[in-house]
């Protein structure tokens, strides 16, 4: 017997929502899902629910049409609030997450409340009211590979995270597929490579060496640079989630990246060379706690069942348009810029 095709397990039924609940639709990777969508599916309402912490921004999303995208400012730990907004939409695709690796070493609770549990609300809600749910989860949740190990990471890949941010993630993973199972909810997961581009916090790596040589400070690297991570442009992400979200298979789990493996001490070469420093014009720290040491994402059931490749491929080209891009938005980096370089002060990095 041959062996069955992706192509042809895949239902023929195109999910097409007309209501969707984008969970932190004004975090980083979020907004520019919200974007793509209003830019791209311009009959779909989008409601964002965010609660506004630090990393969830209003002007992310400024611009688009309010008849199309609807800001609601709330917690998904709130049952009551979910009661009130989840009817009447027809899927619900959950970005909403405290995501950064430093925070969770320096105080885990709100990674628990906020990954864990508020994933737990919007499943209870999403069964209640049976709407389609896209749950957004990340590679970290693997563990990491070793720099010399030819593999990379598939949807069969054990569970080993590492950090109380991937552990938080990895426990609404499994929420996400008991619920599938349990309560025949429509659900789909993805796991995706870091992101890249617009509207990125500055706490992070690459916004956060771009802005600091704007301001004329040293940008800072961890331990020996040599971590490699699988660089995909937030915009190929999105266009990723919106094919799992409408003909992704329920229950099924699928890896978006767009092989982009490269070192940390590359990548800040790099943005060093783009903005026209020397290629070592950085100093160096000392290594977080359990850093990982490598990410690497097989796509490749993403590109076989569903057809979906990235395109933005040139890593170095879209380096280039979003160092551009905060060239342009200072106003909108630098009210976070000194308060986020303070916290880190304070950790010692």
């Amino acid at each position: 017997m041959q062996p069955c095709r992706y192509s042809e397990i895949v239902s023929s039924e195109i999910f097409k929502p007309r209501n969707i609940i984008v969970t932190g639709g004004c975090g980083f990777i979020g907004a520019n899902f919200v974007r793509y969508v209003a830019r791209n599916h311009p009959d779909v309402h989008i409601t964002v629910l965010d609660k506004l912490t630090y990393a969830g921004n209003p002007q992310n999303i400024a611009g688009l049409p309010q008849s199309q995208v609807e800001l609601v400012q709330g917690d998904i730990c709130d049952a009551a609030l979910l009661e009130r907004i989840v009817p009447g939409h027809d899927a619900i695709v959950h970005f909403a997450a405290e995501s950064h690796n430093d925070n969770s070493i320096a105080n885990p609770e709100p990674f628990i409340t906020t990954n864990v549990e508020g994933t737990f609300h919007l499943l209870e809600a999403a069964r209640k009211y049976d709407v389609r749910f896209h749950h957004i989860s990340t590679d970290e949740v693997y563990g990491d590979l070793a720099l010399d190990d030819p593999r990379r990471f598939t949807e069969s890949t054990p569970y080993k995270p590492s950090s109380p941010y991937s552990a938080s993630k990895a426990a609404s993973d499994q929420l996400v597929r008991a619920w599938v199972r349990t309560y025949d909810l429509r659900a789909t997961i993805s796991n995706c490579s870091n992101n890249y581009g617009p509207y990125q916090h500055v706490e992070k790596f690459i916004p956060r060496q771009i802005t600091s040589i704007m301001e004329g400070v040293r940008p800072k690297l961890y331990g020996t640079g040599e971590n490699v991570r699988d660089w995909i442009h937030t915009e190929d992400h999105s266009s990723a989630v919106w094919e799992i979200l409408t003909r992704g298979r329920i229950g099924e789990t699928y890896l978006i990246g767009a092989d982009g493996e490269m070192s940390n001490i590359a990548v800040m070469r790099m943005i060093l060379r783009l903005m026209g420093c020397a290629e070592d014009a950085f100093d160096w720290v000392c290594d977080r706690p359990g850093h990982d040491r490598r990410y690497a994402i097989d796509s490749n059931k993403l590109r076989t069942e569903l057809g979906w490749r990235p395109v933005h491929t040139d890593f170095e080209a879209g380096l280039q348009a979003t160092i551009a891009w905060y060239a342009a938005n200072r106003a909108w980096w630098e009210p976070a810029k000194a308060a986020t370089e303070a916290r880190y002060r304070a950790q010692g990095q």
